[in-house]
C-alpha cells in the first residue's frame, strides 16, 4: 500500500473538545453526544499543499486535497468521480436578477447526481480502512444513493433506511447498487431511529448526518474547491440549502484551515446563508429566536426531501457559523423553488433540483430586501440534479 499525504492528528469533540485516537471506530463523543471533527497537523499540511503545488495535481476529483483528509492509504480512497464540480458564472442570470456576479456551484455532476458523493465517498473510505463489513445510513434519498455506490465499490455491506413516500427513482437507485432498503412509516429522524433499533447488535456502522466523524471532511472540500476556482479569494455571499448542514459547516470549517495554512486571507470569508422550507425551517426559527440549538420542526413537508430534515444533529455547528459569518438563514415556500428552478434553468443551462431553486429564491428575496447589493459575489449551490424530481416538475408544465 502507498501512504498518503494525510495529515491527520485526532477527533475532537465540536462541543466539549475531548480528543480522541482516529484510529478507532467512533460516531459521536461518548462524554457529551456531540460531533466529532477530524483535526490535522496544518502546519506540515501547508508544506506540500501550496497554491503553486495544486496547479501541478492533475487529479480532477476531491483527492486533490489529501494533506487534509482523512485516508492514510492510498488504496483505500474509494473513487468513482468525487469533487472538482464546476463553478459557472452565470451571466444571463446575474443579469436578470440584477446581481451580474452570480456564480453556481454545480453539485449535480458529482457521481449519484448530487453532493452527497462528496461526503459518502470520505465516510465510505475511512469506514473501509477501518475494517467497516456493514454501513446503515438514514436517508432522504440522495444520501442513500452515495452511500449505496461507494459501499458497492468497496465491497461493504449497504442497508438504507428511507421514509416510504420518497420518490421511486431514490429506492431504485439503491437497490440496483446492491443495498437493502427499507421502507419507514415517518421522516427522516424516524428512519434513523429505525436505523440504530435493527442495527444494534449487528455490527452495522452507522454513516448518518454528522454522527460520524469523515462526512464532513468530504462536504469541506466544496470550499477549498471554490477558493482555487476563485484564485484563492472567497465570494460575499454563500448561499446554501440546508437541511442536515454538513455542507455548510464543512465549508466553514474548511475557511478555518485555509486561514491557518495561509492559502485564503484571514478574516476575508464570505457571509452564509442557510435556505430552508417554509414546510421546515428549523434553523431559521432558531437563528431569528436567538437560541442554540434548533427545536424539532413538527409536521415537516417540501417537495424537496434533502430539506425535509425536522431536526440536525449538528444544529449548533450551523447557528455558529451563521452568526460568526454574519450571515442569515431564509425560508422559502416549495412553490417559489419550483418557479426559481425554471429560472434559473431557461438562464444558465443547469436544471437545479428543487434545493437549487430555493437559493435563487433566497438570492432574489436578499436582493430585494437590501441585504445583498448588486455589486456582490454570490455563490449559489445547486446540491444536485433536477432529474430525480421529474414527477415534481412535471406537474407545474
Amino acid at each position: 500500500m502507498t501512504t498518503s499525504l494525510s495529515t491527520l492528528t485526532h477527533l475532537e469533540c465540536s462541543m466539549c473538545g475531548k480528543s480522541y485516537d482516529a484510529s478507532q471506530l467512533l460516531n459521536m463523543c461518548t462524554d457529551c453526544s456531540r460531533p466529532l471533527l477530524a483535526r490535522y497537523d496544518l502546519a506540515k499540511a501547508k508544506e506540500s499543499l501550496t497554491s503553486a503545488s495544486l496547479q501541478t495535481r492533475s487529479d480532477p476529483s476531491l483527492w486533490r486535497y489529501e494533506e487534509v483528509l482523512p485516508i492514510l492509504q492510498k488504496d483505500n480512497m474509494l473513487r468513482l468521480g468525487e469533487g472538482w464540480t464546476k463553478l459557472h458564472l452565470a451571466s444571463r442570470l446575474g443579469g436578470e436578477i440584477g446581481c451580474p456576479n452570480t456564480y453556481i456551484k454545480d453539485e449535480s455532476t458529482n457521481v449519484t447526481g448530487s453532493f452527497k458523493a462528496r461526503g459518502l465517498a470520505l465516510a465510505v473510505s475511512k469506514a473501509h480502512e477501518l475494517g467497516v463489513k456493514e454501513l446503515s445510513i438514514p436517508t432522504a434519498g440522495n444520501a442513500g444513493g452515495a452511500m449505496s455506490a461507494y459501499a458497492a465499490a468497496a465491497g461493504i455491506g449497504a442497508h438504507v433506511f428511507m421514509p416510504q413516500d420518497v420518490p421511486h427513482c431514490f429506492r431504485v437507485e439503491c437497490t440496483q447498487l446492491g443495498a437493502e432498503v427499507a421502507l419507514v412509516d415517518g421522516l427522516i429522524h424516524d428512519c434513523g431511529k429505525k436505523a440504530k433499533e435493527l442495527g444494534k447488535g449487528r455490527g452495522w456502522f452507522d454513516v448518518s448526518t454528522l454522527k460520524e466523524p469523515y462526512r464532513l471532511e468530504g462536504k469541506k472540500t466544496m470550499g477549498y474547491e471554490l477558493a482555487e476556482q476563485l484564485g484563492w479569494t472567497l465570494p460575499d455571499v454563500i448561499i446554501y440549502p440546508t437541511g442536515g448542514g454538513t455542507g455548510l459547516v464543512g465549508m466553514w470549517k474548511a475557511f478555518g484551515e485555509m486561514e491557518e495554512m495561509g492559502l485564503i486571507t484571514t478574516g476575508k470569508r464570505p457571509r452564509m446563508v442557510t435556505v430552508q422550507s417554509t414546510g421546515c425551517a428549523p434553523i431559521v426559527k432558531a437563528l431569528a429566536e436567538g437560541s442554540k440549538h434548533a427545536e424539532l420542526w413538527e409536521g415537516a413537508a417540501t417537495v424537496a426531501d434533502g430539506l425535509r430534515v425536522p431536526v440536525a444533529v449538528g444544529d449548533s455547528l450551523i447557528l455558529q457559523a451563521l452568526r460568526e459569518s454574519g450571515g442569515t438563514a431564509v425560508a422559502v415556500s416549495d412553490e417559489e423553488m419550483i418557479k426559481y428552478c425554471k429560472v434559473m434553468g431557461s438562464l444558465s443551462g443547469i436544471f437545479p433540483a428543487p434545493e437549487g431553486g430555493a437559493c435563487l429564491a433566497a438570492q432574489v428575496q436578499l436582493i430585494k430586501d437590501g441585504w445583498i447589493k448588486p455589486d456582490e459575489s454570490v455563490v449559489l449551490f445547486n446540491t444536485g440534479t433536477g432529474l430525480k424530481y421529474a414527477h415534481v416538475f412535471a406537474k407545474t408544465n
